[in-house]
């Protein structure tokens, strides 16, 4: 069996090719579905199969999870992906696809689940900001890399999926060579209300409430910036092909400061990294909404913003372990993705109502309001050593 750098390396691997199999999947399945006349609105119904996948997931994790370990997980997740990938191809039919993405949204959770439980719960806490930022930095490049796989379409249909699945089924085998292991839950602070599920969420909400806004505002600012801004961008009048060149910006650029705000906030704590990044993403925003008729300063805005917020996610999966006992870890990491997941659902419709009700007021600003909200939140949260995590 592997050592625990090469196991870290094969948990980062998954992380990426779940991040690019999301990547690809949803302006692969547009383009397809638009080429073959489906309007838009029901075009964008069907990319929520994703997330509806997640939400669906998500309440029956825990505990397959304690029971069986890690590694089950993972593989079971992996197949999912892996197998829903290379259906694809074989039949074309609306429902059918929707199930499909259904079942990618499931796989991708559970890989995301286990890996992000199993890496926060072995991560040392001097260097939990440095080794989950590598979490995010590796996601947000396979999500940078797979809308390249769409070029494939002018040689075959069948092309993309076929290499999605193929680079999957590589990286899922190497999870044999990995040792399993289970979660930590011999911290002696079980009481009775954690037994169940259903209380450990409770618990996990009512501890580290504060932590889970920042997942959920990076899902609402990647679905608005990637599915809303395009409407707004061509209603201000710039041309479809910058926008299709501006978006990637911000994942691209989020890759340069992962890793550098990962480490700065081992050093100086993790909520005042997310304050500070709240603070430069809403300045940074401030001045788009101003100049966004430039064609440099949109560049420069998204740049910017990923520079900053495109850490948000893995900011807010470190506070959230600095916050909690190992023992709800795993419903911790649950609540996270349910967080992403809720964000990526509703940012699309508060950012569409928000361009339909304030036509001539500067998208920029629904973010602003957002960015604001979540950063009175998290300061508002007092600097306390929580009394389970102390005994």
């Amino acid at each position: 069996m592997v050592s625990s750098k090469v196991r870290f390396g094969i948990l980062i691997s998954f992380v990426t090719i779940s991040g690019f199999s999301q990547g690809m999947l949803l302006p692969l399945l547009a383009i397809i579905l638009e080429q073959n006349g489906v309007s838009s609105s029901v075009n964008g119904l069907h990319a929520t199969g994703l997330y509806i996948g997640v939400l669906l997931a998500s309440p029956f994790m825990e505990k397959p999870l304690q029971k069986l370990g890690y590694k089950p997980i993972i593989l079971i997740g992996g197949f999912l992906v892996v197998a829903s990938l290379a259906f694809f191809p074989i039949w074309q039919a609306l429902w059918f696809w929707f199930i499909l993405r259904l079942l990618v949204g499931i796989g991708d959770h559970m890989l995301h689940f286990a890996t992000q439980t199993w890496i926060t719960s072995t991560a040392p806490p001097e260097r939990r900001g440095r080794i989950i930022a590598y979490y995010g930095l590796f996601f947000s490049l396979g999500f940078s890399l797979g809308p390249t796989m769409t070029r494939l379409l002018t040689i075959h249909e069948s092309l993309p999926f076929i290499v999605a699945a193929t680079l999957c089924f590589i990286v899922w085998s190497l999870m044999f060579f990995v040792r399993n292991e289970f979660v930590n839950t011999n911290d002696g602070i079980e009481t009775v209300e954690m037994k169940s599920s259903i209380g450990r969420f409770i618990k996990t909400g009512k501890i580290a409430w504060v932590a889970l806004l920042a997942p959920f505002a990076y899902g609402i600012l990647e679905a608005s910036l990637h599915g809303i801004f395009p409407i707004y961008g061509l209603r201000i009048g710039h041309d479809v092909n910058l926008i299709s060149l501006v978006i990637p910006f911000f994942s691209l650029a989020s890759l340069i400061t992962q890793i550098p705000l990962g480490i700065a906030s081992d050093k100086i704590g993790r909520k005042r990294m997310l304050l500070l990044v709240i603070t430069c993403g809403i300045l940074i925003f401030f001045i788009g909404a101003l100049l966004e008729d430039s064609v440099v300063w949109i560049f420069v805005t998204f740049a910017g913003a990923g520079m900053f917020l495109g850490s948000l996610y893995s900011l807010g999966v470190s506070y959230m372990a600095d916050l909690l006992p190992k023992a709800l870890l795993p419903a911790g990491n649950i609540m996270c993705g349910i967080a992403f997941s809720l964000g990526s659902i509703t940012g699309p419709f508060l950012g569409g109502k928000f361009i339909e009700l304030f036509p001539n007021t500067s998208f920029f600003y629904v973010i602003i309001a957002l960015l604001l909200i979540v950063m009175l939140a998290i300061a508002s949260k007092k600097e306390t050593v929580d009394v389970m995590r102390a005994s």
